[in-house]
């Protein structure tokens, strides 16, 4: 899988974890609008990019939702969708990232405020920490076996 699909699939992975975070009852009514932020790629080899994304979530305020995301640094360009469904504490869903060939599941669990999860791949598979506190997120996602060692993102609603 070529950096740009991973990145790729770590960003909607960790967006689509963000959804979760919200109270327990409906996750995804939280989530819906708009957001931006950015935040840092860490490379194998030492280097790091600097990250713009925005984020829009569409939801129907329970347990459906529909996720846009587009990320930017200086040598990515990515657009995903999903489509991601909340049930009892659990997350579970289907992504892809047409301009790269890509798409796969995720699966997870939401804890408060915390989200904690698996996204999976043909060539992909990572871990992701999310933790939602008002109108800020923060996302780590630890891909294996690949020359990103990490992702860090903050984000906030526009």
């Amino acid at each position: 899988m070529r950096v740009s699909s991973l990145v790729s699939t770590s960003f909607l992975l960790a967006s689509l974890m963000a959804a979760g975070s919200a109270e327990a009852a409906s996750p995804f009514r939280a989530m819906a609008g708009s957001w931006a932020g950015g935040g840092t790629l860490n490379m194998q080899s030492g280097e790091q990019e600097r990250l713009r994304c925005r984020a829009s979530y569409d939801t129907d305020g329970n347990e459906q939702l529909r996720l846009n995301i587009r990320c930017a640094s200086d040598s990515y360009n990515i657009d995903l969708s999903s489509d991601v469904a909340y049930r009892g504490g659990t997350i579970s869903g289907q992504w892809s990232e047409a301009s790269h060939n890509a798409s796969g599941t995720i699966e997870g669990r939401a804890n408060g405020d915390r989200i904690e999860a698996r996204a999976s791949g043909q060539t992909f598979s990572a871990g992701l920490s999310l933790t939602t506190r008002g109108n800020r997120q923060t996302i780590s996602i630890r891909p294996e076996g690949t020359e990103i060692t990490g992702v860090n993102l903050e984000l906030s609603r526009r």
